[in-house]
């Protein structure tokens, strides 16, 4: 055999094991480290808006804290701090404005507030609070509406409330309860439908879950759909490419690096190359085909990281 015919037998190897790995649900993907946030944080949110990327609030000091980062610069500067300090905050971006719904506060109190933040003019304004009081909450964008989904209430009690938010109108509708309800869960929104992932019950990470429920705005109903390889909470999810991607999360056991995915066409999972940084209570932005996964904690409490790691597909 000469030496060229063996290059391309090694060739043809690769190729067919690359396919057989993805045939089982398993995929690649690339990871970088970019510049680390200026604070060193966990249970924060973070919203891409004009291609910048917003990580705000968090669990212990700084909770008040809003930090910008521009990807093209691999730059952070500090913003408008929120209004009051809060943590496990839902936020999302609208029509050129963010809004940051729910939370804790002092402490562990839930709060159903909502604040609006302009970029342009660097200021935070109040608006329609919540019609449930929830921490821990998971939100998602459709259309022009914003949807905020379980959490915990101020029983310290899982809420199983979904109420949907219309900016333009400054009001809140209550829609179909989510069958499993939950905190410490993602949300990622694909062709419409959004769907509820992971979490646990009453804020226990003993008790995680592999739960992914879908929920139809058209025809305000939720089904069951396929769960997650990993039972876990305190997780992060961003959609990219008509997929889902989960990131991170907790349990009495330590903290998780997995990276998987959803795909809601076929109802599977795929699992690609885990974090670099185990970590829980973080932030995940999409900028163009890539996805920042920001802030959160290496090990399960309260713990905290300035980690930036960038995970392109």
């Amino acid at each position: 055999m000469t030496f060229k015919w063996f290059l391309t037998l090694c060739l043809l190897l690769v190729l067919f094991v690359g396919i057989s790995l993805d045939s089982f649900g398993q995929s690649g993907g690339k990871w970088l480290t970019r510049a680390s946030m200026p604070s060193s944080r966990t249970e924060v949110a973070a919203v891409e808006l004009g291609g910048k990327i917003y990580v705000i609030g968090g669990f212990g000091k700084g909770g008040d804290l809003v930090e910008e980062y521009d990807p093209a610069k691999d730059s952070w500067r500090r913003r408008a701090s929120l209004p009051q300090s809060l943590h496990h905050v839902g936020a999302a971006a609208v029509a050129g404005k963010i809004y940051v719904i729910g939370g804790y506060a002092s402490g562990w109190g839930a709060v159903n507030t909502v604040y609006e933040y302009d970029p342009s003019s660097d200021q935070w304004g109040a608006r329609a609070p919540m019609p449930t009081a929830r921490g821990a909450l998971a939100v998602g964008v459709i259309g022009e509406k914003i949807y905020a989904v379980g959490g915990v209430g101020a029983n310290r009690r899982n809420s199983s409330a979904n109420e949907v938010y219309d900016p333009l109108k400054d009001q809140w509708t209550k829609r179909a309860s989510i069958p499993t309800p939950r905190d410490h869960l993602a949300i990622g929104v694909v062709s419409g439908r959004l769907y509820a992932i992971g979490g646990r019950i009453d804020g226990n990470h003993a008790r995680n879950l592999a739960v992914t429920e879908e929920y139809d705005p058209a025809a305000d109903r939720w089904r069951p759909r396929a769960s997650i390889p990993t039972p876990r909470s305190g997780i992060a999810a961003a959609p990219l490419g008509g997929k889902i991607f989960v990131f991170g999360g907790e349990s009495t056991s330590g903290t998780f690096n997995q990276t998987e995915s959803y795909d809601p066409v076929t109802d599977t999972w795929a699992t690609w190359t885990p974090m670099p940084t185990a970590r829980h209570g973080l932030g995940a932005a999409v900028v163009g085909q890539s996805i920042y996964i920001l802030s959160g904690g290496p090990t399960p409490g309260g713990s905290f990281s300035s980690a930036n790691e960038v995970f392109t597909p």
